[in-house]
């Protein structure tokens, strides 16, 4: 070693590196050294040898290269003899932390419930995050039903989440994407199909796989996982809207404008859905123009001399009536819950079951409740009046001018009944024995007609099954003659070809 400097070169490798607190922590170090004698260093050396071997061509190429190996093996060596003489404290600081040496990390405010549950059968693992991944926000997923889950997810229905590193408990809002791009929001999460999930918690990259439970409990008798999905990306922009349905009533009508009430709340309300369609539930279709300021009818005013608020002006193609329903469709805005509840299961012992936020369907099993009926929501039958329209009058004059096809002819001119209709008929034992005499004859009439009836009905199936019969019978000696006819053509084809090969 005398007349040499010694370069070390390390390579480490950290398994944990993020600046939060953890348990455990491995440092693997790779150590290589490299001549130095004053002039030009160890590259510069190889290089040099290299270049004059390309330059010159010498014979001995192969030698010079397994003299160099020799060289460095030999002061590698040279250098393990050293570096064994030392102790461990010496040979740390010259050489570091070798591999398969294991570094302490000692940490603090760590909660004492980890401390004082900690098991050492279950290792903690360590690991990092990107510097992108400590926000939190929304995160949009692509997500399926599991195909072995029994039931379908619901809205708004807290699930367990699987995402790298982290694992929490979050409440999700499921929606589709329509044609338009708009994110239309679902109630349940399709049968066979993706769907897109909302929610807030600590943000991933995309791409990154997604495994999600209900439960976390080891003894149940389902299928655990609920869904699989996969993060698309986290923009707290996106909106996932729902449709609404408006109902309003007419209150005061102008031809072919009208003033709805109960359809808004206030006139902010009017001038945000100004130019929005509406339609009544005969399907004459309008327009909302702006809010009503005047009084409406005998609606009373309000404290400080305002009059009513909510009260919007519409135009229809067609004057309405006041018996129509008028309604709007839209769309409003749905909230996705900014719920994030971080799994705390290494802080309880591990026999014990992490319990978070529960379901509707286990509160209302729990608590042995049913479930909510809106009598609005159910289907029950339409029973509308019939409408009776007065008969169409054509004045006199007109009459006269239009031709016979097109006066009324099944009108009655005469408005009050005949004597004949309007008196009681008292018949005489006579008239009486006729009249019964009459509807015997009648009777026996209608009798004779019914055998009849039956007799030729009977009689036309049988000739219709005779003619079947004939039908087949001649089908079958047709097809006999076709096959005899093309036999003897195909006979008479063949001795023609056989005489002309002859």
């Amino acid at each position: 070693m005398v007349g040499n400097t010694y370069i070390l070169v390390f390579w480490s490798i950290l398994l944990s590196n993020t600046t939060k607190p953890c348990k455990f922590g491995r440092l693997d170090l790779n150590l290589f050294f490299f001549t130095y004698d004053g002039s030009d260093s160890a590259e510069e050396e190889i290089d040099n040898k290299q270049g004059a071997k390309f330059h010159r061509g010498q014979p001995n190429e192969v030698g010079l290269i397994d003299k160099m190996k020799e060289e460095i093996e030999l002061r590698k060596q040279m250098n393990i003899s050293e570096l064994n003489d030392l102790d461990e404290v010496t040979r740390v600081e010259i050489e570091g932390f070798r591999t398969g040496t294991y570094v302490r990390l000692e940490i603090h405010d760590v909660p004492f419930e980890m401390v004082e549950y900690f098991d050492p059968f279950h290792p903690i693992l360590v690991g990092g995050i990107g510097l992108g991944e400590e926000n939190i926000g929304y995160m949009q997923a692509r997500l399926k039903r599991h195909r072995w889950h029994r039931k379908v997810l619901k809205t708004r229905d807290p699930i367990v989440v699987s995402i790298g590193w982290r694992r929490f408990q979050t409440i999700p809002v499921y929606a589709i994407e329509d044609q338009n791009g708009r994110h239309r929001m679902l109630k349940y999460t399709p049968e066979h199909m993706h769907c897109l999930a909302m929610f807030w918690g600590p943000l991933a990259p995309p791409h990154t796989g997604v495994v999600a439970v209900q439960n976390l409990s080891n003894n149940q008798a389902a299928f655990r996982i609920t869904a699989t999905a996969v993060i698309l990306e986290f923009n707290h922009e996106a909106k996932i809207k729902k449709k609404i349905k408006l109902v309003g009533y007419p209150c005061k009508i102008f031809k072919k404008t009208a003033l709805i009430k109960d359809m808004f709340t206030s006139d902010l309300e009017v001038a945000q859905c100004e130019g929005k369609e509406v339609r009544t539930v005969s399907g004459i279709r309008g327009q909302v123009k702006k809010a009503a300021k005047e009084e409406i009818g005998n609606e009373p005013k309000k404290k400080g001399g305002q009059t009513r608020e909510g009260i919007a002006r519409c135009t229809f193609e067609d004057r309405i009536l006041m018996s129509d329903i008028v309604f709007m469709r839209g769309w409003a805005d749905v909230e996705v819950p900014q719920f994030c509840n971080p799994l705390t299961t290494a802080l309880q012992p591990r026999d014990r079951t992490w319990q978070g936020m529960k379901t509707v369907a286990q509160l209302r099993r729990e608590n042995n409740l049913s479930i909510p009926v809106n009598k609005d929501s159910l289907y029950k039958p339409i029973e509308r009046k019939q409408k009776r329209f007065n008969p169409l009058v054509i004045p006199k004059s007109l009459q006269a001018a239009l031709p016979f096809e097109s006066k009324p002819k099944n009108i009655p001119s005469r408005k009050r009944p005949l004597l004949e209709n309007r008196r009681a008929v008292v018949m005489e034992p006579h008239e009486r024995k006729v009249h019964t005499l009459v509807q015997h004859l009648q009777l026996i009439r209608n009798e004779k007609m019914k055998k009849r009836k039956l007799k030729v009905e009977q009689k036309r199936k049988e000739l219709e099954a005779e003619k079947a019969k004939d039908e087949q019978l001649t089908k079958k000696r047709q097809r006999e003659e076709r096959r005899e006819r093309y036999r003897e053509q195909d006979k008479l084809k063949k001795k023609i070809r056989r005489h002309s090969e002859a």
